[in-house]
């Protein structure tokens, strides 16, 4: 398939568009794969709307002082970023499956791009705080209601939200300072870094750099601060000298070491 080029010095084109191959080029393999993730879709946007966006649930939490906890702030921040990570890239796909022509502006593929890129590193450091926030609940109990106050709740949500969308904006400067003027066709289901990059016909050692650094600075730091955490809570849950005192507080961990597994494990 052919796209829009732009013509620029010589015989060289730029390109203003991309094709995006998806997870399969089998015809009869579309329509089953469209129904499957629109049905994982549905159920993220549902499960995830119920948390945070239910008027019901909402009222409930405002009306019921025991809801007034930290960790409900850190469930629903995380909930409305999983809801625009899953929005980012699961509607373009759906509309790849059903469509002929699976194409995506030049503009679009880098703001798709700069949202992954931010709401990954956002996601990073909002499993960091939720950790945190674990520790203070199991480790310092009695201090945990006047330490976590609404207003550092606030700038524990908001410092991820900051630092990963000016990262990703940063990442994203890069990806657009490269040149794009062979092949069009994108070996992937949304726009990525690494497949734009093998498309570049220019030189992409800065950007590859970045990438690698970025990536690594964030994975390994947030995945320390979580680590930290665990073990201050692991050896905390120890010394406790009830069965079910130990019990309970592995169960205020478990939602969060599953979420934790999922994302660390899959990047």
């Amino acid at each position: 398939m052919l796209v829009p080029k732009k013509m620029i010095r010589g015989n060289c084109t730029l390109v203003t568009e991309f094709i995006l191959l998806g997870l399969t080029d089998r015809p009869e393999l579309q329509p089953p794969l469209f129904v499957l993730f629109l049905v994982i879709y549905l159920i993220t946007v549902g499960g995830n709307l119920g948390m945070i966006g239910n008027l019901g649930m909402m009222v409930l939490i405002r009306i019921d002082s025991r809801l007034h906890t930290p960790m409900y702030f850190f469930l629903a921040s995380l909930s409305c970023l999983d809801l625009c990570y899953s929005t980012n890239v699961t509607p373009k796909m759906l509309v790849n499956f059903v469509s002929e022509k699976k194409t995506v502006s030049y503009a679009a593929c880098l703001v798709q791009c700069y949202f992954f890129i931010a709401m990954a590193i956002t996601e990073l450091y909002m499993l960091a705080v939720m950790a945190y926030d674990r520790y203070m609940a199991i480790c310092n109990p009695l201090l945990y209601s006047s330490k976590m106050s609404k207003v550092l709740c606030i700038r524990l949500i908001a410092g991820p939200y900051v630092y990963g969308f000016l990262s990703g904006l940063m990442e994203t400067m890069w990806t657009y300072r490269l040149t794009f003027c062979g092949s069009n066709t994108i070996n992937h289901f949304y726009c990525a870094d690494p497949p734009l990059i093998r498309l570049s016909c220019s030189d992409t050692f800065i950007k590859e750099t970045s990438m690698f650094v970025v990536a690594g600075f964030n994975l390994s730091s947030s995945f320390l601060i979580i680590l930290i955490s665990y073990l201050f809570i692991l050896t905390a849950i120890l010394r406790m000298r009830s069965a079910e005192g130990r019990h309970k507080a592995f169960s205020t961990c478990g939602s969060h070491l599953v979420a934790v597994t999922v994302f660390y494990g899959t990047l």
